[in-house]
């Protein structure tokens, strides 16, 4: 297809926009996603497209993070292997159904998401819940069950992805981990995992458009870099804050969407 400079420049805004957004807090797709549909590609296709080309973004954000994920090698591990799986069937999924009946789940999943994650905290508190020890470490337990969680968001991102890091925030701050920076890097390195099985799958055997996904893609990598080196170094307060506003913006989006 031929893009004209008017969406190579709609498409560049939203990668650069969503790779900031993906790093600070997650929904990046819902601005890729969106930028490809306008363009003419049908939405099952954007949907792939924009998987496959916010991936480079999210991989530049690991890598921003990587000195904060070494000391959770254990945790990055399981949970890493329960994303790929998890991502692996989501995609399958995606090859093979429609979406409008998931579609009407999604503004559902985001209120969950923000809700869990803007008074989770308040909750595990009043509850006396904590999966996550003093040394920041969780127990082989528990961490059993939050991969079982983790499998769930990973199928959720392989198959439309949109709200998957508002999730991933939303449960690790359930399990305890109170550092959002912490919390940013295994939610970044999580939906990296999740979305790589998913982008291989869709490369075999996906529709992807190649000129609209590299424009989004050299987009998100600056965004998703700059947007981790930004986000550690902003008051924790105002990174939540900023989580909490997107994932509400998205889920009153979406719910009208429905109408």
């Amino acid at each position: 297809m031929n893009l004209s400079p008017g969406d190579s420049v709609l498409l560049a805004v939203a990668g650069l926009l969503a790779g900031v957004m993906n790093a600070v807090a997650g929904g990046g797709t819902f601005l890729t996603f969106p930028a490809l549909v306008f363009t003419g590609i049908a939405s099952v296709s954007a949907n792939q497209t924009s998987t496959i080309a916010v991936f480079p973004g999210q991989f530049a954000s690991f890598w921003a993070y990587r000195k904060i994920l070494a000391a959770q090698t254990r945790t990055v591990v399981v949970l890493g292997v329960a994303s790929l799986l998890g991502g692996a069937a989501g995609a399958i999924i995606l090859l093979n159904t429609s979406t409008p009946a998931f579609d009407l789940l999604v503004p559902w999943l985001l209120l969950c998401a923000t809700l869990m994650f803007a008074f989770g905290n308040h909750f595990r508190r009043r509850l006396g819940l904590r999966l996550v020890g003093a040394s920041g470490e969780i127990g082989w337990n528990a961490l059993g069950k939050t991969a079982f969680l983790q499998l769930i968001i990973g199928i959720y991102g392989g198959f439309y992805g949109a709200g998957a890091g508002i999730l991933e925030l939303a449960v690790l701050d359930m399990l305890g981990f109170e550092d959002i920076h912490l919390a940013n890097a295994l939610k970044v390195i999580l939906t990296t995992a999740f979305n790589t099985l998913a982008v291989v799958i869709f490369l075999a055997v996906g529709k992807i458009y190649w000129t609209a996904g590299f424009i989004v893609g050299m987009a998100t990598i600056v965004g998703g870099y700059s947007g981790a080196w930004i986000a550690q170094r902003l008051p924790e307060a105002w990174v939540r804050g900023f989580v909490i506003a997107v994932g509400a913006v998205m889920t009153v989006y979406f719910f009208l969407r429905l109408k």
